[in-house]
């Protein structure tokens, strides 16, 4: 009876943590999928009034939040192009606590930013269409996979 306790209390207390975080790492992965990535890239109907606003009411929606993100960016890439980016990261970005890298060609990306003055609730995009290096979020330092944008290398 004592070791089937203590391999239980093992199990708790050892591979539950672990469990969580692959969990909250596949979310992390799979919410840059759909959050960050646009390929082929999408033509919203001319309602939406331009790509970003189109984009960011479905950002929005599968955030459930109700305020404007200021900038965001959409890769229009195949995923496993940008995955490559990710497989050697040596640098350690201590205010995200995950592994960062800096993309070695450019790729095309739409950048967001909300319009000024405006009420909030609108939520009126302008687009901005380039390519660019990019600093990436990563999984982890060897054989990750992106899980956010940083920002473009200038």
């Amino acid at each position: 009876m004592v070791p089937a306790v203590a391999q239980l209390l093992f199990l708790q207390l050892v591979l539950r943590p672990t469990l969580v975080m692959a969990v909250q790492l596949e979310i992390a992965v799979q919410n840059f999928r759909t959050l960050n990535m646009d390929y082929p890239k999408v033509k919203f109907p001319d309602d939406f009034k331009g790509y970003c606003n189109g984009f960011m009411s479905y950002v929005r929606g599968r955030k459930e939040q109700w305020y404007c993100p200021k900038t965001h960016y959409v890769l229009h890439t195949p995923w496993k192009t940008i995955w490559k980016s990710c497989k050697n990261s040596e640098s350690f970005c201590e205010n995200y606590n995950e592994y960062c890298t800096l993309t070695t060609k450019p790729f095309p990306i739409t950048i967001c930013r909300v319009n000024k003055r405006q009420p909030p609730t609108s939520c009126r995009y302008s687009s901005t269409e380039t390519n660019r290096k990019l600093y990436l979020l990563c999984s982890s330092k060897y054989e990750g996979q992106p899980i956010g944008i940083l920002g473009l290398y200038k």
